[in-house]
This record gives C-alpha cells, sequence and structure tokens, in this order.
C-alpha cells in the first residue's frame, strides 16, 4: 500500500502498540520502489507484479509484540505470518537468548556436540506427548516433514504413505508428494512415488484405502495428517479421526505422522494439537513457532523404537545448519516464555474471545462468511468466493490494520492467526476491523 491508500490509516493506533526504536525513512514512497523495483530485477516479475497489483508494496519496517509498523508508520495487528508469531514480534526473551549465544558460538562445527541442543531435545521430550523423545532439528516445516517421511519408511521398510486432500506439507519433493494440492504439484512431476489421498475427515475413506494400500506388495508404511488442515482453510477434523487413525496404524503395523508445523508450540492452546484429542503420533513433525518468531528452527520428534534406524545409522540422514546452538538457543527460550508467561493459558482465553467475535461476524454477514473455524488461536473465514476474500484482504491490509493471509489451497479461505502476547484489546480492534470488511463485502456481494 502506498502513502496514499495508508495516509487515513496512519493516524489510527493500534491499542498498547510499542514505543517504535527506529526512525521512519524520509521519503518512504521512493524507497519501497526501490525495494520493490530491486525484487522486481533480481528475484524475478511476477512477485514485484503481484505485490504492485494488490497495492502491497510498502515496506516492513518495525514490529514488537503483536504490532508491526510500516515503512509508513502505518500500524497492523500482527494475525498472519502463516502460523509463525505465537510470541510476536521480537520476543525480549528469544531475541535475548540470540542475542548471546550469537556472540559465543552461532554455528556447530558438527564435530562435537553442544549444549543447546541436548537441552533443546530434553525440553521437546518433556511437552511432547506419549513416548515421542528423540528430536532431529532442522531449519523448517518442509524439512521435518522430509526427515519423518524418510524416517517411516527406514523403520517399516514400506513404501506406502497415505496422506489427505487438500493437504500441505511443504513444497520439497518428499513434503510435495504428501501435499494434496495438484497446482504446486504437477509442473514437477513426477514425484516421489508411494503417495496416496483420501478426503481429510471421512473416516471410512481413510480407512478403506489403509487397508487397500497395507494388502498391496509395497505395504502402508505411514499414514500423515495434520490435526487442523492449515492451507486447506483451517479444516478441523470430527471428532474420533485422528484416533481412529491412531487405531488403524496400529493394527495395520504402519506409522502414524503428525505435521504439527503450524498447529503445534502453542497455536491452538495446547503445546501440540494432538493432546487435546489424546492421540499420540509415532512421529511428530514441528516448526515455525518453535523458533519463537526469531529463528527458523523444525523438529521431528519420534519414540525410541522408532528411531532405531537411526540408532544403527546416525548418519542416514543430517542437516549441516539443522540444530546450531543459535537456533536451539531460540528454542530454548520459546518454550521457556511459553511455560514462564502462561501462553498456552491465553491462547485458549484469547482464542474464546477471538472464536465468540468471529463467529458473531459470521452470522451477521452470512453474504459474504459461508463459514467460521477454527480453534484457540486458528481461525478461518470461509468467504463466498475469492472476491469477497480479496476486498475483505484489501480492506483489511489497508485502513483495518491488520494483517491477515488467505489460504494457499483454497484463496477464498481468510486465516486469522494472532500471537498469544496479543491484549484483549487488540483482539478487539482485529474483530472490528473484520466486522466492517465484511460489511462492506456483503454490500457489494452482488458485484463480486
Amino acid at each position: 500500500m502506498n502513502s496514499t491508500e495508508t495516509g487515513s490509516a496512519a493516524a489510527r493506533r493500534v491499542p498498547g502498540q510499542s514505543v517504535w526504536q527506529r526512525e521512519l525513512p524520509a521519503d518512504p514512497d521512493g524507497l519501497s520502489e526501490r525495494a520493490v523495483a530491486q525484487l522486481e530485477r533480481y528475484s524475478g516479475s511476477a512477485l514485484a507484479r503481484l505485490l504492485r497489483f494488490m497495492g502491497m508494496t510498502t515496506l516492513e519496517w518495525e514490529a514488537h509484540g503483536a504490532v508491526v509498523r510500516d515503512c509508513h508508520g502505518q500500524e497492523y495487528v500482527e494475525c498472519g505470518g502463516y502460523g509463525l508469531f505465537v510470541h510476536g514480534h521480537s520476543h525480549p526473551l528469544v531475541v535475548e537468548a540470540v542475542r548471546r549465544q550469537a556472540a559465543t558460538l552461532a554455528q556447530s562445527t558438527r564435530l562435537l556436540p553442544h549444549l543447546q541442543q541436548a537441552e533443546l531435545s530434553a525440553a521437546l521430550a518433556d511437552v511432547c506427548p506419549g513416548e515421542l523423545r528423540y528430536s532431529f532439528f532442522c531449519n523448517s516445516g518442509a524439512e521435518a516433514v522430509e526427515g519423518a517421511l524418510k524416517l517411516a519408511r527406514a523403520h517399516t521398510g514400506r513404501q506406502g504413505i497415505l496422506a489427505a486432500q487438500d493437504a500441505f506439507h511443504g513444497k520439497t519433493m518428499g513434503a510435495l508428494s504428501a501435499s494434496g494440492k495438484a497446482m504446486y504439484r504437477d509442473p514437477f512431476l513426477p514425484l516421489v512415488p508411494g503417495f496416496a489421498h483420501v478426503p481429510y475427515g471421512d473416516a471410512e475413506a481413510l480407512e478403506a484405502e489403509a487397508r487397500g494400500i497395507a494388502s498391496e506388495p509395497g505395504g502402508l508404511g505411514a499414514i500423515l495428517l495434520e490435526p487442523i488442515q492449515g492451507e486447506a482453510g483451517v479444516v478441523v477434523p470430527p471428532p474420533g479421526y485422528l484416533a481412529l487413525a491412531r487405531r488403524l496404524c496400529d493394527e495395520l503395523g504402519a506409522l502414524l505422522i503428525l505435521d504439527e508445523v503450524q498447529t503445534g508450540v502453542g497455536r491452538t492452546g495446547e503445546w501440540f494439537r494432538c493432546q487435546a484429542e489424546g492421540v499420540v503420533p509415532d512421529i511428530l513433525a514441528t516448526a515455525k513457532s518453535l523458533g519463537g518468531g526469531v529463528m527458523p528452527l523444525g523438529a521431528f520428534i519420534a519414540t525410541p523404537e522408532c528411531w532405531q534406524p537411526f540408532d544403527e545409522s546416525p548418519f542416514l540422514h543430517t542437516s549441516t545448519f539443522g540444530g546450531s546452538p543459535l537456533a536451539c538457543a531460540a528454542g530454548l527460550a520459546a518454550l521457556r516464555a511459553i511455560r514462564e508467561e502462561g501462553l498456552l493459558e491465553r491462547a485458549r482465553e484469547l482464542g474464546r474471545l477471538l472464536g465468540k467475535g468471529l463467529g458473531e461476524i459470521g452470522r451477521r454477514y452470512p453474504g459474504a462468511i459461508s463459514a467460521v473455524r477454527g480453534e484457540g488461536l486458528f481461525w478461518g473465514l470461509d468467504l463466498r468466493s475469492e472476491g469477497v476474500g480479496g476486498l475483505m484482504l484489501s480492506r483489511l491490509l489497508g485502513e483495518g490494520g491488520v494483517l491477515v493471509v488467505y489460504s494457499l489451497n483454497r484463496p477464498n479461505v481468510i486465516r486469522v492467526m494472532p500471537p498469544a502476547v496479543a491484549t484483549p484489546e487488540q483482539i478487539e480492534f482485529v474483530l472490528e476491523a473484520i466486522d466492517t470488511a465484511a460489511r462492506e463485502a456483503e454490500a457489494l456481494g452482488g458485484e463480486l
């Protein structure tokens, strides 16, 4: 958004905003245009065209807690970030831990062990359900899923992986093979063989396909699911669905892999969303908020029994940068912040406020919003059309002062994911902005 588009919004202050430390540029429009032009020249013209088309050319400038400020001085409540910011931006505990670690030992020699990885492994084992104990650290959610898939095949000796339609597990080749959106898969065919997909939440389809794959020569190595589908539009499975997947894996000798990249580390008010249903996977993949919103950090965690292939050959799966002292220091501080600041309880409390408000907005404007879904601080607004979504997204990012994201696999779904450090007043600010955007979208519904 340029200065003309954001001028009136810039004067609207977000409740409880930070004391800003970085001086605004003298020529924000010129600086923004220079940056977009550089992106166009050195990162490809398509991205720059999209940014200009959507009016999203102002630069992110500074962010603290639940508030982001752009180079024009407009403030936004963070509700996007694809689920990254459970801790908000620049959480003091995480920033300080990274600062101290960077001054002493930022990266590992990979020859000697380091304390931060050992302590983070122990801390994760403490918060994970069941017998999940052994961790492998990487840099992203896609890497975590890749490692989990490799471990499942190495442990079971079976090729078949059953995943869900509309799932999103990342864009590396293995993770993409498990994902269920043709748009992202087709340009890279053939993908890794052995993957099948069923409708998410359909218990009968899951059971039939699992038994079918198990009877084939390659066998069923694993069922891979998201406890709540994120990029499909915040789709919450029916009660008992995850438990069925667990029972099928036990019966058929397969492993259950749960992808908690978006839902994990406090997003839904639990350490991991599977704990809300009492389901324990054999392998759990996580990332995003594990790095506290400061460092890239992912992990897959498994039971000792599943870990046997890596015990026999510890270099079967490795990563040069994964589990660095710097990233692990951030992860330790992120887990500590959740405990010390009661962020799980806060996510549940703010989630009730947010969910109640979004539900009321959905009922007020049925011409714009067809459904509201979610848990904790992970909500989706299912809109009547992509046109409604575009209008609401533009309104929220403009004068609304709220950062939200659409869902990659369902562009008509806007996701609302504030951090657990937000205040009730900031949640009310978000609800007010969404109410205004939905009212305007419904008024123009016949034209979208």
